[in-house]
């Protein structure tokens, strides 16, 4: 006589109502809790007379934005943020993948330590550095210097870089180079035309990862410029905070769209051009 096996329930089984009840309810929960601001910015941006409630205005409108679209209040500032946030995500992944190449390629007993260094540099806090990073700018006379920003920006953000490059790097078969070497190759050329054509995807969600953090970092700015001229956009922003808590919730969510826009469309951007994983099948012959 054969017994049927019991069923084990599953979390993953359709019929766990309860599981899948819960599941549901949490995921709502968290989806609230990001629709809900971005409604927010968007409704109050098409309202003259914007309150922190969210509200549907009673006659949309686009003054908000007529009244902000000057160079001075934004397009300058968002000027100031694209040379900033381009600028130091080139440089970090030029440097991080030159960096991670020889962690990625020879081995070395000082390697294992080198990288828990440098997942350490990934948690030491921003503000803990800006008081001797400060004094050292004001003694270079660095302030309000848009290339010392970006060299500092660079620093800050190398050990993830390195970090995620260095396992980015780690995917690509080192056969290839070796080939390559075979036809007469350098180490820097196989690095240029084999190895990082390869891990493009890995490149390009670097540089978006670091470009999307110096798009948002205000602190930074903050510290080290104190010209109007030179400040971007996530520094400009506090224009729309008025004294004594007086707050243009209206042109504040209207900047807040437009500030907010080149980061989406770059991460649409990512989401198109690396949608797959490394396509290196059949790269390596058995």
């Amino acid at each position: 006589m054969v017994t049927q096996a019991k069923e084990i329930p599953s979390v993953a089984n359709p019929r766990e109502k309860t599981v899948r009840l819960v599941s549901t309810i949490a995921l709502s929960l968290i989806g609230i809790c990001f629709v809900v601001p971005m409604a927010w910015v968007i409704l109050a941006s098409f309202n003259k007379t914007a309150t922190l409630s969210l509200n549907i205005p009673d006659q949309f409108t686009t003054s908000n934005y007529s009244d902000i679209a000057t160079f001075d209040r934004t397009w300058l500032p968002l000027w100031n943020s694209a040379i900033l946030s381009f600028g130091t995500a080139i440089l970090t992944v030029v440097v991080g993948a030159l960096a991670a190449y020889p962690l990625s390629r020879y081995k070395s007993r000082f390697a294992r330590g080198f990288m828990y260094t440098i997942l350490f540099g990934t948690c030491l806090p921003i503000t803990a550095l800006m008081v001797p990073v400060y004094s050292l700018f004001v003694s270079l006379d660095l302030i309000d210097s848009m290339p010392g920003i970006i060299c500092f920006m660079t620093a800050t953000s190398l050990p993830m870089a390195v970090w995620m490059l260095k396992n980015f790097m780690d995917s690509v078969p080192v056969s290839l180079e070796e080939a390559a070497w075979v036809d007469g190759a350098s180490a820097l050329k196989a690095l240029r035309t084999i190895v990082l054509p390869l891990m493009k995807p890995g490149l390009l969600v670097v540089f978006i990862f670091i470009f999307t953090a110096t798009w948002g970092n205000f602190f930074v700015p903050f510290i080290l410029t104190t010209d109007p001229d030179i400040q971007p956009a996530a520094v400009a922003i506090y224009q729309f905070f008025g004294t004594h808590g007086a707050v243009v919730y209206g042109k504040l969510a209207a900047f807040a769209v437009i500030y907010s826009s080149p980061a989406l469309v770059l991460y649409a951007i990512m989401q198109k051009v690396s949608g797959g994983s490394f396509a290196m099948a059949g790269a390596v012959k058995g």
